[in-house]
């Protein structure tokens, strides 16, 4: 049995990372400070007596046993990483200087969460791991973009000059079920606004375009790199390969949920990339993967928890 650290373990993927990491027979902890995670995202874990959660800031040094480290502690949505600008950028440097610690001390593996956004708004498509990004370190994203650019660079500096055993995933957006409402990020907006008969709001013409992977897909790949060899240490791409236009998305949960909802176009946000899709295929090489489940699929699981969640406000 495995003492399994999971830092952002109430968030989103967090969660789910949890959960399957405590199906697998793992003793786990989630480490969180609410920011943007949820005690409801793991409140049907509490009853496991391998799971444990402490509330923390990875802002701050933490002195733990643990074998083994997923580093995925930071709000991963504009609305709430520009929240806090600030904060974001010292979580991801700060947060991984104190994780990277922790691995040390421990003689830990550890995983940095990293994120398709180190590419920027890319020039190159599909965006390969040995593509080094177009970001503007000056822009509203930058905070996010540069924290999640100067993590990576910590992680492999760790790697080289202390023999920390890591690994590094890039990971591309991810939809599914414990995602809030209220998160900005586009498949939550668009099916909340549907299912409210809001407008739709797409920004630009909606042909920019973005690549979902539903969750269980994401998740399986991050287990599937942490099992690697030592000697694979990344960056890996993580994430679906099939691109879809903004608009078509739209069209699809307008479609799935028999909305009478309008679209709407706004402006484009300030550095928003144009085209995001992941080259997978180093994860197909060193760790047979990936994903399985379709969009549609992915959007009708989606939809029915969004359902479910807002007949609970009502009530």
């Amino acid at each position: 049995m495995q003492r399994i650290l999971v830092t952002g373990g109430a968030g989103f993927l967090g969660s789910h990372l949890c959960e399957s990491l405590l199906a697998a027979g793992n003793k786990v902890t989630a480490l969180d400070n609410y920011f943007s995670g949820r005690r409801e995202n793991i409140e049907s874990l509490f009853a496991n007596p391998n799971f444990e959660f402490i509330y923390h800031d990875v802002n701050q040094p933490f002195s733990y046993q643990v074998d083994v480290i997923y580093n995925f502690a930071c709000p991963a949505s504009p609305v709430y990483y520009q929240r806090d600008p600030v904060s974001t950028v010292t979580t991801n440097v700060l947060g991984a200087i104190n994780m990277l610690e922790l691995a040390r001390q421990n003689g830990a593996r550890i995983m940095q969460a990293s994120t398709s956004e180190i590419y920027g708004d890319p020039e190159v498509h599909p965006q390969q791991e040995d593509y080094h990004g177009n970001v503007n370190p000056i822009g509203p994203r930058a905070c996010y973009d540069e924290g999640k650019r100067c993590a990576e660079t910590l992680f492999f500096d760790y790697h080289r000059e202390k023999k920390i055993d890591i690994k590094v995933v890039r990971i591309f957006n991810t939809y599914g079920p414990r995602m809030r409402s209220d998160d900005g990020r586009v498949v939550s907006n668009f099916i909340v606004q549907a299912l409210r008969g809001e407008p739709i709001t797409v920004y630009g013409k909606g042909q920019q375009t973005r690549s979902f992977c539903y969750v269980d897909d994401l998740i399986a790949s991050i287990i599937g790199m942490m099992n690697t060899p030592k000697n694979v240490t990344g960056p890996v791409n993580i994430g679906n390969p099939s691109e879809f236009t903004i608009l078509e998305l739209a069209q699809h949960i307008i479609k799935m949920t028999g909305s009478s909802s309008k679209i709407i176009f706004n402006p484009l946000p300030a550095d928003d990339p144009k085209q995001r899709r992941p080259d997978i295929s180093r994860a197909k090489e060193l760790f047979n993967w990936e994903p399985k489940i379709e969009l549609a699929e992915g959007l009708e699981r989606t939809i029915a928890y969004f359902m479910k969640e807002q007949e609970e406000v009502r009530v």
